[in-house]
């Protein structure tokens, strides 16, 4: 049987890598550009189909995928005369790959299900490099049915892929695990950056903490940069997580909850985004606390 052919909308790092494996795995990609062109000019080079609209990407294709950073980009590549939603083909699958808010993604759910499509959820974890491996784990919610029609091709992009429930469930799960994980991230720097204030050698404090029940990935993500100088191993900006953050606080809310712990880490991420952080990567906001504690 011949593959099903594919969209991909947002080649940015996460989206870039992950069409390089579409095409090491031989799937017919049609692309369209988005902020940047490097990834997509490479995709080009290799044999994807560039076009010009996301209403294009769609009437070319049997499985849409977009990697896009936020709900509001994700709604105005859906939406409109020229989104996905006016070129869907009958049966076609909406998977979106990004972090976004579960309300938007339920009322996309809706749009898509009147045009004829069904859409998924299927937020990422780790990083752009295990993305061009077929490494990634995926949490997919949405439609069992549609799920097990698209899973052959997940198989081929991820390592694991899970269905979670109901569409939604993808993303609910995706903001508790990044407040928990951007929580972690900004206490550990915070954690280095005393340790310098009080006199303590950061590799003294690592060994000692992971030692005990606290050594975790994040921790040695963060210890990389503020020990071995080494910021990339979580390739993950700041201006996103304050953005998943600030996501999670939402759900919170339409949740009827009052989250107290998220209030910390979206402060903090704010500060760093505000004192120009926004680029750099999350385990660089060790250098933030430092010139954070060297003005008092």
């Amino acid at each position: 049987m011949s593959k099903p052919a594919i969209g991909f909308i947002g080649l940015g790092l996460m989206g870039g890598a992950m069409c390089q494996r579409l095409l090491d795995m031989d799937y017919p990609l049609t692309v369209i550009a988005n902020r940047t062109r490097t990834w997509v000019d490479k995709a080009v080079e290799r044999g994807a189909k560039e076009v010009k609209t996301a209403k294009e990407v769609a009437a070319a294709s049997d499985i849409v995928m977009l990697c896009m950073d936020t709900s509001a980009n994700v709604e105005s590549r859906m939406r409109g005369a020229e989104g996905v939603i006016a070129g869907l083909k009958p049966g076609a699958v909406v998977i979106d790959f990004g972090t976004s808010l579960p309300d938007s993604t339920t009322a996309l759910g809706e749009e898509v299900a009147a045009a004829g499509g069904v859409y998924l959820d299927s937020p990422i974890s780790r990083t752009p490099a295990q993305a061009f491996e077929g490494k990634i784990n995926l949490m997919i919610g949405g439609d069992q049915a549609a799920f097990g029609k698209v899973q052959p091709v997940l198989k081929d992009i991820s390592e694991n892929a899970f269905h979670v429930g109901p569409l939604g469930s993808g993303h609910k799960i995706k903001l508790i695990n990044n407040f928990f994980a951007m929580t972690t991230a900004m206490a550990m720097s915070e954690a280095f950056a005393m340790a310098d204030k009080v006199g303590v050698p950061r590799e003294n404090l690592y060994q000692i903490m992971s030692a005990g029940p606290l050594r975790s990935g994040m921790m040695d993500w963060i210890k990389a940069a503020a020990v071995d100088g080494d910021p990339n191993q979580l390739s993950f900006a700041v201006k996103n997580a304050k953005k998943d953050v600030g996501y999670y606080g939402a759900m919170a809310d339409a949740a009827g909850a009052v989250s107290l712990m998220s209030g910390a880490a979206r402060q903090t991420l704010s500060l760093g985004v505000a004192e120009g952080y926004g680029e750099k990567m999350v385990p660089e906001m060790v250098g933030f606390f430092e010139k954070l504690f060297a003005t008092k």
